[in-house]
């Protein structure tokens, strides 16, 4: 006879969406004072617009039920567009930006953030994905020597692995905070879903280190990846 294994389900939280607006736009009016005025003023100016045919096509009431959600969705994407810059610009700088960033991402990458913290507190934290490992390093110029030992570190532990370097900054062969996500998943594949697999499992056991992450919400949806 078989047995039912009965396993408890954990609850999944999940945070409301008008929560997740308000918080989105606390921070934004926080780095963009007149994210409000702005919002309120394209929802008129499509609205408006939208009435202004229906009087010109004599039909000012169908036309303004019509343009009211048109009106409503441009305000929307306006402010999506505004809140993802103004969620950059409010962490940048931060210790371990790079790694909210980066753990952010849904699909595909695991991230194991502060693999390697200086003094002077710079850093390197490691992703992996079908790009391969990918170390991700934030910090003064001296975070170049953290990167190497990582880099010998990785090598250790997978061999034949592809491994690459990225520093976050806005100088010359830097990749700015806000294009770090962008940069990651476009990077060329070259692992099979089973060896980046492998590869995670034979990381597991060089971890990282704890650390603060920057809180508040970040550009599409962004949430740690599950282990």
């Amino acid at each position: 006879m078989f047995r039912r294994k009965n396993k408890a389900k954990e609850p999944k939280i999940k945070t409301p969406r008008f929560q997740a607006f308000r918080d989105a736009y606390a921070i934004t009016k926080s780095v963009k004072p007149w994210i409000g005025a702005a919002i309120a003023a394209i929802f008129l100016a499509v609205w408006a617009v939208g009435i202004g045919l229906g009087v010109i096509f004599g039909h000012p009431i169908y036309l303004g039920f019509i343009a009211l959600p048109v009106a409503l969705l441009a305000a929307m994407f306006f402010f999506t567009r505004i809140a993802s810059s103004a969620a950059y610009v409010s962490i940048e700088g931060q210790l371990g930006a790079g790694a909210s960033v980066l753990m952010a991402i849904r699909k595909g990458w695991t991230t194991t953030p502060a693999v390697a913290v200086s003094k002077n507190q710079d850093m390197v934290h490691r992703s992996v994905g079908r790009a391969g490992i990918v170390l991700t390093a934030e910090g003064s110029s001296a975070v170049r020597g953290l990167l190497i030992d990582e880099r010998k570190k990785a090598e250790r532990f997978a061999p034949g692995v592809p491994v690459v370097e990225v520093v976050v900054g806005d100088g010359d062969g830097q990749v700015p905070l806000r294009k770090l996500q962008k940069h990651l998943t476009k990077l060329p594949k070259k692992l099979s879903a089973h060896q980046m697999r492998e590869v995670r499992a034979r990381l597991k056991a060089v971890g990282g280190l704890s650390m603060p992450i920057p809180k508040g919400p970040m550009p599409k949806g962004m949430r740690a990846p599950k282990r």
